[in-house]
């Protein structure tokens, strides 16, 4: 990348990483749906040369989030965004089924405080604790 080029920021509005952390953890089955759908994302983001690296990590945490190849899909393919828009309700209904309503409440929370690098660094430690996925 080049050096004066500025970086793009992905919008979060919930953090979706610990949500599917929560899932994982409680409905191991779930794995079955998530992983061919982040599989097909990389593929469209390899074909589509999506570079992570271009957007801006506001916190630690985020360091592995898939939410940066979504923004860039939505930008660029319109197939991406036909697709997501059939997937993406479906995906949501299943991980609100799996997590509570307070723990829904916290992602969100958490989700608008990193877009607005609002976190002090041991808030998003915290917020990660005990996170583990296999992104």
């Amino acid at each position: 990348m080049i050096a004066n080029q500025i970086k793009k920021y992905a919008i979060c509005n919930t953090c979706t990483l610990k949500l599917v952390a929560i899932a994982y953890r409680r409905k191991p089955v779930f794995r079955l749906f998530r992983e061919p759908l982040k599989i097909g994302m990389r593929i469209f983001s390899w074909l589509y040369r999506i570079k992570p690296e271009e957007y801006e990590v506001r916190t630690p945490a985020c360091h592995g989030c898939i939410r940066f190849y979504k923004v860039a899909l939505k930008e660029k393919s319109g197939l991406f965004c036909w697709l997501n828009n059939r997937i993406n309700p479906l995906f949501d209904r299943i991980i609100e089924s799996i997590v509570t309503e307070d723990e829904l409440h916290k992602a969100k929370d958490y989700g608008r405080l990193a877009t607005n690098s609002s976190l002090l660094p041991e808030e998003s430690k915290k917020w990660m604790k005990d996170f583990k996925t296999g992104f």
